[in-house]
């Protein structure tokens, strides 16, 4: 017995082809010339031989499959069955591509069955043919589908329309539901229908526990079948008798709806429930004119659309929420009766489903997240790189092979950091610079581009803290010019300064090391923290304007980092602080991942707190005021010598519970 099978190389079609070899061999396959090697890797899946699976060269495209004349004669009388699977299955294909594949590659199809008087023309089709039927759609119906505007519904209808009007042999239709993964194994070979909603589910696993009760939506009932089930349904019916001419539903008999498939997901990736459903039907009320106009606003269709694309989830998906269609498959259970083929509950293989998803297709894990693959041979300008954060992030940007600034006043330590750089093998140039003074700013910004030709990363790390209570600061207003000179107006000039190049190259990420101080607003950094602010306050409001110009902002509201800056307050020997290294493994997760923000758990807390219960707030930050005194210095009483500061078990306790914030 002989086969002809169009999409062998594709999903559905290579479970089929492992069924048909257990019958007979041999299996004429359709392919094109670019697939030939495709195909090659799949005899050895299959354990066939070239001999066993032979590639017949074609284009679903041309007349005939666009067989060669010499071929389709060597076929002549020689296909037992034909098996047309080879179609478009992506709502995200052009309305063109799936007209040409789906309508016109069956027209082909047919007419090379015909060509060679194949035995029997079996067409997959799918319960799309039947569109959004409001009921029950029987296996022996058709003329009867409703709402086909989605391309892929309409183009699904056309092409069974196809089969049944212009198809001269004998003919079988098959319509499998929405077609995951093998029950066995997991594997499946793209995304598509149910899948499309799992990156949600990870997602909201990573942000909540298990246990959390979510509020989701209810939907139609959408029919879920696995790949072997639908294998193993095509070839059985296919070589019983006396079935030429039906059509047969391979669907799930008891179907659920969205809402609880999306939980049988969810508890096999030990996501949160949905625990109260809503069903989308009861915004039935809101005017479609309102929610049309709200749709049509460019700023809600440019969220949505980042959302979705964010997410990899066709707009199209949300028009079958309300799946309307139920089918009625009691001819295919009754021929498959005795076969012991039937559809699998979903809860009993959905763990293997997500499991395989997660391991192979997660989108995630086709990102580059290397360093290297960010920042190799882009020139990437860091302040403050003699020492500190500054230095660490130099060190391992130039490791990961980007062309590195380092910037700082002072010479000698900055040739510390270069001569470190380059005897690991990494490249970067020196620039003194001060960038508390603009005209400084503005030379190191006309050397660097002159020089380097461009500007791809900015890291404003380059800054001065300053730790006295604001009642000892009476008459010392120029602790705040000079902090803010620094850690705000020099950092300006400089993303002023290198903004325009990153404009006209449309690439740019600026990079702004902040402080948790900002989000916790801990006393005794009254200059430090507003100087910060309005750095953040920018950042802010000027992401929004380039955002469409592919240039990020990035702030980090650092914790209390190990550096010289902080080494005059002995006290900062006894409580938690990150390592330089660590500081700049936040840089590092800044360019991969290009967030707004970066900012640890408890700086976020503060700043929640300081929203919720700002009295409260107030209450506990005055009360760590009083427990961290200023230093000798920060009193003015310049005769003494700063001591090394023993805390005491209270201080050390409540600097373990704020730990990374300054006191």
């Amino acid at each position: 017995m002989a086969y002809f099978v169009t999409g062998a190389t594709g999903f559905i079609g290579r479970f089929l082809v492992r069924k048909l070899l257990k019958r007979g061999r041999p299996i004429y396959v359709l392919v094109r010339k670019s697939s030939v090697k495709k195909l090659g890797a799949l005899r050895e899946e299959w354990g066939a031989t070239e001999k066993e699976v032979i590639a017949v060269v074609g284009d679903l495209a041309s007349k005939n499959l666009g067989v060669a004349d010499a071929d389709i004669r060597k076929l002549k009388g020689k296909v037992d069955h034909l098996f047309h699977l080879a179609a478009v299955y992506d709502l995200k294909a052009s309305a063109e591509e799936q007209q040409t594949a789906n309508v016109e590659g069956t027209r082909h199809a047919v007419q090379f069955a015909q060509a060679v008087n194949a035995g029997c023309f079996h067409h997959v089709s799918s319960i799309a043919a039947a569109g959004l039927y409001d009921g029950v759609f029987r296996e022996d119906m058709f003329d009867e589908a409703e709402d086909l505007d989605h391309p892929y519904f309409k183009t699904k209808h056309d092409s069974e329309a196809v089969v049944r009007r212009e198809c001269k042999r004998p003919l079988r239709i098959y319509r499998p539901g929405f077609v995951v993964g093998d029950s066995k194994t997991g594997y499946i070979d793209k995304i598509d229908g149910p899948y499309y909603f799992f990156k949600v589910l990870q997602r909201l696993r990573n942000l909540m526990p298990p246990w959390m009760p979510m509020v989701g939506i209810e939907g139609g009932r959408i029919n879920i079948v696995p790949v072997d089930f639908v294998a193993d349904a095509l070839d059985f019916l296919a070589h019983k008798k006396g079935l030429d001419g039906k059509c047969f539903h391979l669907t799930d008999p008891a179907p659920q709806r969205i809402g609880e498939v999306l939980n049988i997901f969810a508890r096999a990736g030990h996501a949160p429930q949905m625990t109260m459903r809503l069903n989308a039907r009861m915004f039935g009320f809101i005017p479609a004119p309102l929610l049309y106009g709200l749709g049509s606003l460019a700023p809600v269709k440019r969220m949505i659309r980042a959302v979705l694309t964010d997410l990899g989830i066709p707009k199209d998906v949300f028009q079958f929420i309300n799946w309307p269609t139920r089918y009625d498959n009691r001819e295919t259970v009754k021929a498959l009766k005795g076969s012991g083929i039937a559809v699998p509950e979903l809860e009993s293989y959905a763990p293997r489903l997500w499991d395989y998803w997660e391991r192979n297709l997660d989108p995630d894990l086709f990102i580059d997240r290397s360093l290297g693959g960010k920042v190799r041979d882009r020139v990437v300008v860091v302040t403050g790189a003699s020492s500190g954060i500054g230095k660490a992030t130099a060190i391992t940007l130039a490791a990961a092979g980007a062309r590195v600034i380092l910037v700082a006043r002072g010479e000698e330590k900055l040739v510390e950091t270069l001569k470190e750089i380059e005897a690991a093998g990494g490249r970067c140039w020196m620039y003194t610079a001060d960038v508390s003074d603009l005209a400084s700013c503005d030379a190191l910004v006309a050397r660097v581009l002159k020089e380097h030709g461009t500007c791809h990363y900015l890291v404003n790390n380059a800054g001065r803290s300053i730790r006295r209570g604001v009642i000892n600061s009476f008459d010392r207003f120029h602790d705040f010019e000079r902090t803010i000179q620094l850690n705000y107006f020099g950092a300006l000039r400089l993303i002023m300064g290198f903004l325009p190049k990153m404009i006209e190259q449309r690439r740019g990420h600026i990079i702004n090391i902040s402080s948790i101080g900002v989000l916790s607003n801990a006393p005794r950094f009254s200059a430090y923290v507003a100087s910060k602010s309005a750095l953040d306050s920018f950042a802010a409001c000027a992401s929004s304007e380039f955002l469409d110009k592919n240039i990020n902002f990035t702030t980090i509201n650092m914790p209390l980092v190990r550096t010289p800056m902080i080494a005059p307050t002995k006290m900062y020997e006894n409580v938690p602080t990150l390592s330089p290294e660590e500081a700049a493994n936040l840089v590092v997760q800044a360019i991969v991942d290009k967030p707004v923000r970066i900012a640890t758990r408890l700086g976020i807390f503060a700043a929640i707190s300081h929203a919720a219960a700002p009295r409260l707030t107030q209450i506990m930050l005055n009360t760590a005021f009083n427990m961290f005194p200023d230093s000798a210095a920060a009193q003015g009483k310049k005769g003494e010598v700063a001591a090394k500061q023993e805390l005491s078990p209270e201080q050390i306790a409540f600097a373990q519970l704020t730990q990374g914030i300054h006191w």
